[in-house]
C-alpha cells in the first residue's frame, strides 16, 4: 500500500420549517470590504484560498470560543473557525442561512470554498453561506502533528509503509498534540453541539445543512439531535450511520470498476479497440508490476520537465482510485492500461502524477483519526478472502494508528438510521467508488420527505454538475424535495472513453 493511496482512501471517507426570528447580520461600519456583525460575532474581511482552487474567494471570517469538552465548560476553550459568504444581492437575505459541513473526515470548510461557492450560487442569491471548519481542521485548533521545530512531522517516504509505520508516526503525533488539544474530543459528537454553538451566536433559529461525503454523517446527526433548528438538508454523496468509513472501500471501489467496464461494453468503439474489459486491464497490469516495478521516463504532466520514477502495482490501484474519483478522468483509464499492458508505462506515470495533483485536498490526520478511532474501527470487520483489486490492506492501513490514539466515545444510538421528516435532498453520483447510489437509497427508506437524485456519468460529489446548483438553489428556498423538476439532469451522461490519445470515437 502506498502513501498516496492511503492518502486517497483517508480523503474519501470518506451534510431544514418556518420562518426565523433573528434579526438580519448588520454592518459594523459602512463601506464595501467593512468588518460586519452577525448575532454575536463581529467578523472581519478575510480572503479564503486553496491549492487546489485558482480562484479565491472574498469572504467575512470570525472565530467562536467553545469548551474543548463540553462536560467542563470551565476547562480549555478552542475556537471555531468560520467563514461567512454575505447574500449575492446586497443583504437582503433570509434569515435561515446556510452550514456547509465537509467530508473526510479531516477536511476543512474554508478550503473548499472556491467550488462550494460555485456549487451554491444559486442558494446565495437568497441566503447567507457560512462555512465552518470543524473542531480539529483548517484553524478550529487543528490536530496537526507538529515536530520539535514547529513543522509538520513528515512520514518517511522511503520506507514501506505498515500499519507498524502508521502506528509510530500516530504515536508521536499523538505526544506532539498533547499540550495543545485533548483528541478524545474531536469526534461528530462534538463537532454538531459546535455547530449547535455557531449557530446560536448567529441568533438565527433554523438554518439548512449541505453536507458532502463524512459530511453527511455530520449533517444526519445534526438534523437528529437538533431538529427543531433544522430547515433544509442537502446531503452529496450519501453515508449512512450505520456505515464503517474506510470498511467498505474494496467493495465499492470494485462496483465502480465494474459499471466503468460496462460502460464500454455499451460503446461499439470502446468495446472494438478494448476487448479485455477494464477490470481484467488493471488486474493485468497490477499482477505485472507486484512481480517487477519499472523505471519509468515520463514527462511531469504539470510542468513537462522529463523525469525517472519507480511504478508500482500501489502506484496504479491510487490511479485507478483517483480516476474512478472523476469521469473525466477514467476516460484516460482504458488507453492508459493498454497502453501500459504493451509495455508503455509513461503515459499511465504521468496521468498518476496528475490524478495526484487533482485529488490533493489536505486532510487532517490527528482529526480523522479521532474520528474514525471513535466511531468506526471497532465496528469493522474484516471481509472474508475475496478476489478484490483492492485488499483489506486498505482498512487495515485506515486504522492503524487507532491503538495509540487517545480515543474519546460515541453515544449508544450513533449508527441509528437517521429518520426524519425533514425536507432532505440526497445526492448520489453513479460511477461513486465511495459512497454509491445504494447508500443514498438506504437512508431514504427513512425519510418521508426526502428525494433521491443521481447524477448519471458522475463520481464522488455531484453539486456541481450540469443543473444542479439550480437544483440545488429551488430546494432551499422551497424547502420540497419531490416538488423539484429534475429533468435537467436527464442531460448528463458518463464521458466516453478515449480510444486513442486524439480522443473518443465519434
Amino acid at each position: 500500500m502506498s502513501r498516496k493511496q492511503l492518502r486517497l482512501a483517508g480523503a474519501l471517507a470518506v451534510a431544514l420549517c418556518a420562518g426565523c426570528n433573528a434579526p438580519a447580520p448588520e454592518s459594523a461600519s459602512g463601506g464595501t470590504g467593512a468588518s460586519r456583525t452577525y448575532g454575536t460575532l463581529a467578523f472581519k474581511p478575510c480572503t479564503l484560498t486553496s491549492a487546489q482552487a485558482s480562484a479565491n474567494v472574498e469572504a467575512q471570517c470570525a472565530m467562536l470560543q467553545v469548551p474543548e469538552n463540553p462536560a467542563a465548560p470551565d476547562g480549555r476553550r478552542i475556537g471555531v473557525h468560520i467563514a461567512w459568504l454575505e447574500v449575492a444581492n446586497q443583504g437582503a437575505g433570509k434569515t435561515d442561512p446556510v452550514f456547509f459541513l465537509a467530508g473526510g473526515p479531516g477536511q476543512a470548510a474554508t478550503e473548499v470554498a472556491a467550488p462550494i461557492n460555485q456549487a451554491l450560487r444559486e442558494v446565495r442569491k437568497q441566503r447567507d453561506i457560512f462555512l465552518i471548519d470543524q473542531r480539529g481542521t483548517g484553524k478550529s485548533n487543528p490536530l496537526t502533528c507538529l515536530g520539535a521545530d514547529g513543522k509538520e512531522l513528515p512520514l518517511d517516504e522511503t520506507a514501506a509503509p505498515t500499519p507498524a509505520l502508521i502506528a509510530d508516526y500516530a504515536q508521536r503525533c499523538a505526544a506532539s498534540l498533547k499540550d495543545r488539544a485533548d483528541t478524545r474530543f474531536y469526534t461528530t459528537t462534538e463537532a454538531i453541539g459546535d455547530l449547535d454553538a455557531v449557530r446560536a451566536a448567529l441568533g438565527v433559529d433554523k438554518v439548512n445543512l449541505v453536507g458532502g461525503s463524512y459530511g453527511t454523517r455530520v449533517a444526519q446527526h445534526y438534523a437528529a439531535r437538533y431538529p427543531q433548528h433544522t430547515r433544509t438538508v442537502v446531503i452529496d454523496g450519501v453515508a449512512p450511520n450505520d456505515l464503517v468509513v474506510g470498511g467498505d472501500f474494496a467493495n465499492t471501489f470494485e462496483d465502480a470498476i465494474a459499471l466503468q467496464s460496462a460502460q464500454c461494453r455499451k460503446d461499439a468503439a470502446c468495446a472494438r479497440r478494448f476487448p479485455v474489459d477494464t477490470r481484467t486491464q488493471l488486474r493485468n497490469v497490477m499482477t505485472t508490476l507486484a512481480k517487477a516495478p519499472v523505471e519509468v521516463e515520463y514527462r511531469d504532466p504539470g510542468t513537462a520537465e522529463v523525469k525517472t520514477d519507480v511504478l508500482t502495482a500501489d502506484t496504479v490501484t491510487g490511479l485507478a482510485f483517483a480516476f474512478s474519483y472523476m469521469p473525466e478522468l477514467s476516460s484516460l483509464l482504458p488507453v492508459v492500461l493498454d497502453e501500459a499492458g504493451h509495455g508503455r508505462y509513461a503515459p499511465l506515470m504521468s496521468l498518476s502524477r496528475l490524478a495526484g495533483r487533482s485529488l490533493g485536498v489536505q486532510m487532517n490526520r490527528g482529526m480523522q483519526w479521532s474520528v474514525i478511532c471513535a466511531e468506526d474501527a471497532d465496528r469493522y470487520q474484516e471481509p472474508a478472502a475475496a478476489d478484490r483489486l483492492l485488499g483489506p490492506e486498505v482498512s487495515r492501513m485506515f486504522f492503524a494508528a487507532c491503538p495509540v490514539w487517545n480515543v474519546g466515545t460515541r453515544p449508544k444510538d450513533f449508527t441509528a438510521p437517521f429518520a426524519s421528516s425533514l425536507p432532505v435532498l440526497l445526492l448520489s453520483g453513479q460511477f461513486d467508488p465511495v459512497t454509491p447510489p445504494r447508500y443514498a437509497e438506504q437512508v431514504l427508506k427513512q425519510l418521508p420527505n426526502g428525494r433521491h437524485l443521481l447524477a448519471k456519468g458522475q463520481g464522488h460529489g455531484t453539486i456541481n454538475a450540469g443543473c444542479m446548483p439550480r437544483l440545488l438553489g429551488q430546494f432551499v428556498d422551497r424547502a420540497d424535495a419531490k416538488a423539484l423538476d429534475a429533468s435537467c439532469l436527464d442531460t448528463l451522461s458518463p464521458v466516453p472513453a478515449f480510444t486513442s490519445f486524439n480522443g473518443w470515437e465519434p
